[in-house]
């Protein structure tokens, strides 16, 4: 539990500073990110519990990566994250869930996110900002995904690569459990270096 305070309290901070540095008022985000004022001053006061789909349009409105939202201060040059020290953002009907593992840091950063999907179990995601391109590897199992309304089947020792700003859906599919390996690559940030 009090790990969970923590969580959002660090999230509550990121968000008011990022908004702060974008200059953006709260009603202006929430317009925006298609997110209530009220839920965003829940956030800022470090209450509620945002769901993964809303920390996506946050940070997607904001220019940032999700974890940016989530970590704290970096720790040292190297970091080492086992998945069950990260709770999940995301967890399906069925068990399936969604981890971010870290992000790297620079001007164009990385999301690193582990999948677990199970079979018919899937996530349907909003569209990212322009520049983000998502890339999953299937390391076992087998899993669909859609893009624009077009199905692709992907299956173990598979990689798809897309662009994130169209519609997109991740669904597990077969008979077994499908665990996925994505990156989610970031446009440079509006104070990166051209």
């Amino acid at each position: 539990m009090a790990e969970t305070a923590a969580a959002l309290r660090t999230v509550a901070h990121n968000v008011r500073a990022a908004r702060t540095r974008a200059g953006l008022s709260l009603d202006e985000l929430g317009r925006r990110a298609q997110v209530s004022k009220g839920a965003l001053v829940a956030l800022e006061r470090a209450q509620g519990n945002p769901n993964l789909a809303t920390l996506v349009r946050l940070a997607d409105t904001l220019g940032i990566s999700v974890s940016a939202l989530m970590q704290g201060p970096p720790e040292g040059r190297v970091r080492i994250v086992t998945a069950d020290a990260v709770a999940p953002l995301w967890t399906g009907p069925q068990g399936g869930e969604a981890r971010l593992m870290l992000t790297t840091s620079g001007p164009a950063p990385v999301e690193i996110w582990r999948w677990r999907l199970e079979p018919g179990e899937e996530y349907p995601s909003h569209p990212h900002q322009a520049g983000v391109t998502e890339t999953l590897s299937v390391t076992a199992g087998r899993m669909t995904l859609v893009v624009d309304g077009t199905e692709h089947p992907v299956e173990a020792g598979q990689t798809a690569t897309f662009d994130g700003d169209s519609t997109h859906t991740y669904r597990g599919s077969g008979t077994g459990t499908c665990h996925l390996l994505m990156t989610v690559h970031l446009p440079p940030g509006p104070n990166s270096a051209p």
